[in-house]
């Protein structure tokens, strides 16, 4: 065996080869994701509902609240999709696209939070007309998905597929919630406060 001297030292010991995460570290957030979902929605089915957990100040009824919180939600959610096309590329945007991205989200979810314990709490999963169902079940699917969007973020190396996606279920999830309630509610009942 002859050894060339002008051959690069390697060091010792070798590196690693570089290892590709596998499709097992996406199925956490997919578990985490199906027992919120499952979870919210056993205790809404199982809850006996109080009929009210909240009003505010100013507004004519919980309904009422309830709306405009979601309708809130849903006009951060729309922030929410825009500045993702901006940080992705797909619409010009201000070098802060990424802090609007995050912060709009995080404002989307802390309105959301107190419609959701509402509406578990006081009314709970019902499935009494189609409706009211898609509410219930897109309503534990939205909380489902936002958590695996959440765990998903702390994930290193991920496809560039794969938060779009994950994203756009929550954004359609809400903007569906937002249709079978606040938009009806408005259209049934009128826009008030």
């Amino acid at each position: 065996m002859t050894v060339d001297p002008n051959a690069a030292t390697q060091s010792w010991p070798p590196p690693e080869p570089e290892r590709r995460p596998g499709p097992a570290r996406y199925l956490i957030p997919a578990l985490v994701a199906a027992a919120v979902a499952v979870a919210l929605g056993v205790y809404g089915k199982v809850h006996d509902p109080t009929g009210t957990a909240f009003n505010l100040a100013g507004f004519s009824s919980t309904g009422a609240v309830k709306s405009w919180l979601a309708t809130v939600a849903f006009f951060f959610a729309l922030v929410q999709l825009v500045s993702a096309l901006m940080v992705y590329g797909k619409l010009p945007g201000p070098s802060w696209s990424a802090t609007l991205h995050r912060w709009s989200g995080r404002v989307a979810f802390l309105v959301a939070v107190p419609v959701a314990v509402h509406c578990l709490y006081a009314l709970g999963f019902q499935s009494y007309e189609s409706r009211v169902l898609w509410h219930s079940l897109l309503g534990c699917f939205f909380f489902g998905v936002f958590s695996a969007k959440m765990l998903l973020l702390r994930s290193e190396r991920l496809p560039g597929w794969l938060l779009p996606i994950v994203g756009g279920l929550v954004f359609t999830a809400l903007t569906v919630l937002w249709l079978t309630s606040a938009l009806w509610f408005f259209r049934t009942f009128g826009v008030t406060t």
